[in-house]
């Protein structure tokens, strides 16, 4: 959350369109929706304006009291936003009437104390306004009757958001910056939150390898639901960190299975936001479940990011529970599977106890540091032509000028009399590697033939 700024949460029971108002609030497709109850499972927030106020917006999971284990986790996020919100918008359906789970919401909420507006949504027309007289008896002021799927009445509600804020804070709001005040709730796609000059770096891996248990970790919050449960990360949640190395951005992913085994819209979405964030990201951490191996998925993945030409780091997660031979044994199978990745840092660690995260912002560093270095032009001509002397190209082809073109990540530029052989690329990518120190990032080499 952005510090400083006033935090808006939206609560309230599955299925009410708690995050289609998110969506609504933040004006892009930000939270994942569809028609099932219990999409959403972990707080995510984002900042947004209105009037030229901004503020922060928290989209939280449903609140449901006689649930299983991970309907209590969810719930415990929401209890976790309605204590950290300065104004609590109550989401309830209004072609249903109160049930006895609004109930017991809007009494928490009246204990509370603070700030609630009763929105009462699916009121796509003004036939169904009437019905909000009825949600008035929560006790929580007279209930806002909109339609956060089409945008109806929702400037009101956010107007009355802004009294309450400014009546809470005892002082005028903030004014956004010009470029970035938005009065808008038109929908769309948008690139992973950050500001450009802190590092993204987006934890993937495959279903239930730990990933929302490392990102609890990295952040000292629990922020994202941990469950047993394969699949409980359905979105994109993302905080800053303050670390050793400076301000870090950890996202925490939805876990990706195989197209083919993905069986639902709310699976499919939370892939495409994963993917989104690999596309983004300056750093992407695999992590990979050391008791089961590295999976033919695991290897899919890795060459997902790879092909993003971000960096990547390995994490093999639950490294404590494997005896020597094990240990052995997925160091091969990392070595043969992976080995695309170069001599990118593997990091033996456990998301559970902490044992090894210490490691893993300078590896980070490290790796950030080489993606965005930049050599000398007279430099990289001596390494490439040093090369050529000790092992010239196959039927006369010769790298006649070489340059770095580009950083995020190192592209280099080979000038050449004809056609490079693969092989002999992969040679000169090699010796390029070592003499400048990028074995721990992605490199590009592009040829032109003169």
């Amino acid at each position: 959350m952005s510090a400083g700024l006033p935090v808006v949460g939206i609560v309230g029971r599955p299925n009410v369109g708690k995050s289609t108002l998110f969506n609504r609030l933040v004006g892009r497709r930000e939270a994942v929706v569809a028609p099932e109850p219990g999409v959403t499972r972990d707080r995510k927030a984002a900042e947004t304006a209105w009037r030229g106020h901004p503020f922060v917006v928290v989209d939280t999971g449903g609140w449901s009291a006689d649930g299983g284990t991970l309907d209590d986790k969810v719930s415990s996020q929401s209890e976790r936003a309605m204590a950290d919100a300065d104004v609590l918008l109550l989401v309830v359906d209004l072609t249903v009437g109160i049930t006895e789970p609004d109930a017991r919401i809007a009494a928490m909420l009246r204990r509370s104390g603070r700030p609630t507006l009763v929105v009462a949504n699916k009121a796509d027309s003004g036939t169904r306004d009437d019905a909000r007289w009825e949600f008035n008896r929560l006790g929580l002021g007279e209930a806002w009757a909109v339609s956060a799927l089409h945008g109806r009445n929702v400037g009101d509600v956010l107007d009355r958001v802004l009294d309450l804020l400014e009546t809470g804070a005892g002082e005028t709001l903030a004014e956004a910056p010009a470029s970035d005040r938005d009065e808008s709730t038109s929908e769309g796609e948008a690139p992973v939150e950050g500001e450009a000059d802190v590092p993204a770096v987006a934890i993937v891996g495959r279903p239930n390898v730990g990933k929302s248990t490392l990102f609890n970790r990295l952040i000292g919050d629990e922020r994202s639901v941990v469950h047993d449960q394969p699949g409980t990360t359905r979105d994109t949640i993302d905080t800053l960190v303050e670390t050793e190395a400076g301000p870090v951005r950890f996202i925490d992913t939805a876990g990706m299975r195989r197209k083919a085994r993905v069986d639902a819209d709310t699976e499919y979405y939370a892939n495409l936001r994963a993917l989104r964030a690999i596309d983004a990201c300056d750093v992407a951490l695999l992590i990979v479940d050391a008791t089961v191996g590295v999976t033919a998925q695991d290897q899919r993945l890795a060459e997902r990011i790879d092909g993003a030409g971000c960096p990547i780091v390995v994490l093999l997660n639950k490294w404590e529970t494997l005896d020597a031979e094990q240990r052995e044994s997925i160091l091969g199978e990392l070595a043969r599977r992976l080995h695309f990745v170069g001599e990118s840092p593997v990091l033996r660690i456990s998301a559970l106890t902490g044992r090894g995260v210490h490691r893993l912002v300078p590896a980070i560093e490290a790796a950030m540091e080489a993606y965005e270095s930049r050599a000398p032009t007279a430099k990289v001509n001596e390494i490439v032509q040093l090369a050529q002397s000790a092992q010239p190209a196959p039927g006369g082809a010769r790298v006649l000028y070489a340059t770095q073109a580009a950083t995020q990540p190192p592209t280099f530029t080979l000038f050449a009399n004809r056609e490079l052989p693969a092989t002999y690329l992969r040679y000169l990518e090699r010796r390029l590697r070592e003499e400048l120190g990028l074995a721990k990032t992605p490199l590009k080499l592009r040829v032109r033939r003169r």
